[in-house]
């Protein structure tokens, strides 16, 4: 059975979506996925409102945040999937040259457990490659974690081929594909 999920990038023209799908109850809205890309001024200021703004402010800039997952028409799942360079320090390699990070992945509650990480990695990875990065690298944790969950759990990233190459800090695992 083919796949039905399509995605596109968050850009001026589907942000509607993004912010549709992170408002929604139980949504991401707390944290915007600014976690992982707020400079040090822009941390002083993160409370969600702010945070959503900041976003916002770097899709108006043509910076690439992620992918949204659509099925139907109806934006479903969430990647946070950029050059790793417009993140702040992540682990693993330095030579950011071509080298993509996906640190987030939101999939609504009412769709979990069938599937949809698996689904949004290989999107992620379908996006990676079409914008001809050479390197994904992903920092997801053990099923069991406490925390980090939102940035996914390592067996799924082993599905899709990625090997561990690290750790950074106590939980996450840094992971890489060769694209």
């Amino acid at each position: 059975m083919p796949d039905t999920l399509t995605f596109k990038p968050v850009t001026e023209k589907t942000v509607g979506d993004f912010e549709k799908l992170f408002g929604a109850k139980g949504g991401p809205n707390w944290c915007w996925c600014m976690a992982f890309r707020a400079t040090p001024e822009e941390i002083r200021n993160s409370k969600s409102p702010e945070r959503r703004k900041q976003i916002l402010a770097r899709v108006s800039g043509k910076v690439p945040i992620g992918i949204l997952a659509y099925e139907q028409g109806e934006p479903v799942g969430w990647v946070s999937l950029a050059p790793k360079d417009t993140f702040r320090k992540l682990g693993g390699v330095e030579d950011t040259d071509k080298v993509w990070s996906i640190t987030c992945l939101f999939i609504p509650r009412a769709r979990r457990g069938q599937g949809m990480a698996n689904r949004l990695i290989a999107g992620a990875i379908a996006y990676a490659k079409k914008r001809k990065a050479r390197l994904l690298e992903a920092y997801p944790v053990d099923p069991d974690s406490p925390s980090y969950r939102h940035m996914g759990f390592v067996p799924a990233f082993e599905r899709a081929g990625f090997t561990e190459t690290g750790r950074e800090g106590t939980r996450r695992h840094v992971m890489q594909l060769s694209l």
